[in-house]
């Protein structure tokens, strides 16, 4: 035991002394010796974004928890070098939020896979049904074994084939969020390694401060090994509705007052249909034919359009209409004339219909592309003026990608957790989510950047929006986005990651060090 402990020790000392070498290696602490696989590094620079493009200088593939226990232990006890880490999850970071320029990135899919699921037995009163994840699971894992026993998480996100840490780091929101709250309302514990290299388990009961803070605490203030999701019932099938819209004001109205029927509503989003792309390429994923033909009007005057998703879950029960639900909701709605398609799906396919999609724009070249994506937290009450601002600054003829825009009940959300949501009167329970999901070519990515970051600022300025998945090219810009919550995040970052080694590619906290020996 001892031997092996001492053999990790000098494997992790000889991937922090290769730092300083010539050549990049990848380091685990199974491979005892260095191993030259540029590859590796490569991949590590490379996000979903693809816009930046920061390289370490070395690798890490745990087998354990241990593993990054010991990396960040030996670091953090040790000042004598500039040495950040970022953990990597699947890589679907957009701003390089999961990169580490001349560091180490650590591959959360290298530790070993494990499901559990804890279904309760009826007569159990109280308890919960739930499961316990590595962080480096991806969610479409959890609902396939989740599945097998009847159960799924309540919240998810609308793209399955990213980690469990990865979301809870950020928020994870989706249809369902209005309903159950983001996904880092729906965790029961954490096994979390701190930037301090402390294994640490925290609930909202034990550890509180700190499983509050890594909660949507962009990778500051460690790093999530294991999750307990809380489980429910799964449906069977849903019904999945989609009703067209040609005004905004009337599309935002109905989008509201089916947030307030969550005992009958299951699922809410919408998008902008600028044009033909947009309208076609959304429609993937929704099996059913749609008879709609809209005129987009001429370049110097476009017509745009609206649509709502909303699902209801078919649990296959007795006495439960779902056919006559679906009808009752939409019979309250003021979409345009004969406008409206549905279509049943299996729960399955439901959540997974962002793959349909995906796999369309690999075959048509755009997955593997530049993202220049933004995605913004807007007050109620400024939701018509942000839509204006954003709409100033698109062509919609030449668009290419998707515009999401969906109501969220701000009581769902936690509020001690580390994200930012805008401020608003008490009494404003409903914000909106925006998505620009924008794919772009490599020449023209930087100047759409740009552009999204004099929309968030202006937005930012004029009705108080907050981004989510935020990118800030400064310090002190981060510090103008966190606002009051500043201070509390600053002290939770010297509590738990007192040397600021943890996710340098948030460009939140510079790297904390003095120049002393490598203790040995």
């Amino acid at each position: 035991m001892e031997f092996a402990l001492f053999c990790t020790k000098v494997n992790i000392l000889i991937l922090l002394l290769s730092l300083s070498a010539p050549y990049k290696f990848i380091q685990s602490p199974m491979d005892f010796g260095p191993l030259n696989l540029h590859q590796a590094t490569k991949t590590a620079s490379l996000d979903f974004g693809r816009i930046l493009f920061n390289s370490p200088s070395a690798v890490l593939r745990p087998q354990s928890p241990q593993d990054i226990s010991l990396l960040l232990s030996f670091l953090s006890a040790s000042s004598f070098s500039r040495v950040t880490v970022a953990a990597r999850g699947a890589g679907h970071s957009v701003h390089g939020q999961a990169q580490a320029l001349d560091g180490i990135v650590i591959e959360m899919d290298s530790l070993p896979p494990s499901i559990e699921i804890h279904k309760k037995s009826e007569g159990e009163g109280e308890l919960l049904s739930y499961a316990d994840v590595s962080g480096g699971a991806l969610w479409i894992e959890l609902l396939r074994e989740s599945l097998k026993l009847g159960l799924a998480p309540r919240s998810w996100t609308d793209y399955l084939y990213l980690t469990i840490g990865g979301t809870l780091s950020n928020g994870g929101i989706s249809g369902q969020t209005f309903k159950h709250g983001p996904q880092i309302s729906n965790v029961l514990q954490l096994e979390v390694v701190t930037g301090k290299g402390e294994l640490v388990t925290c609930s909202p009961t034990t550890n509180t401060e700190l499983f509050n803070a890594v909660l949507g605490g962009l990778g500051q203030f460690g790093i999530i090994t294991k999750a307990r999701i809380l489980l429910q019932e799964a449906p069977e099938k849903v019904k999945w509705v989609r009703a067209f819209y040609d005004d905004f004001h009337t599309f935002t109205k109905d989008q509201e007052m089916l947030v307030s029927m969550p005992h009958l509503v299951d699922y809410v989003e919408g998008f902008i249909v600028l044009n033909e792309q947009s309208l076609h390429g959304s429609s993937i994923a929704f099996p059913a034919h749609m008879d709609f033909n809209p005129d987009f009007g001429t370049k110097a005057s476009p017509k745009i359009y609206y649509c709502i998703e909303f699902a209801v879950h078919d649990y296959n029960m007795k006495g439960t209409n779902v056919e006559q639900v679906v009808e009752d909701v939409s019979r309250q709605m003021s979409y345009m004339p004969s406008c409206i398609y549905s279509v049943e799906v299996s729960y399955f396919d439901f959540l997974n219909r962002v793959r349909m999609e995906e796999m369309s724009l690999r075959g048509r070249g755009l997955w593997d592309v530049p993202h220049p994506w933004l995605n913004m937290f807007v007050p109620k009450s400024g939701i018509t003026q942000f839509k204006d601002l954003l709409m100033d600054t698109i062509s919609p003829d030449n668009f290419e990608g998707l515009i999401l825009i969906y109501p969220l009940l701000r009581d769902k959300w936690g509020t001690n957790t580390s994200v930012v949501l805008p401020e608003a009167p008490r009494a404003d329970r409903v914000m909106y989510v925006v998505g620009v999901l924008r794919s772009a070519s490599p020449g023209s990515v930087h100047e759409i950047v740009r552009g999204h970051r004099r929309i968030a600022e202006a937005a930012g300025e004029l009705v108080g929006a907050k981004q989510y998945l935020a990118h800030q090219p400064s310090p002190a810009k981060w510090r103008g986005h966190f606002g009051r919550r500043w201070d509390r995040f600053a002290d939770r970052k010297s509590r738990f990651d007192p040397n600021c080694i943890l996710s340098p590619g948030q460009g939140i906290f510079p790297r904390v060090y003095t120049a002393t020996s490598l203790p040995i």
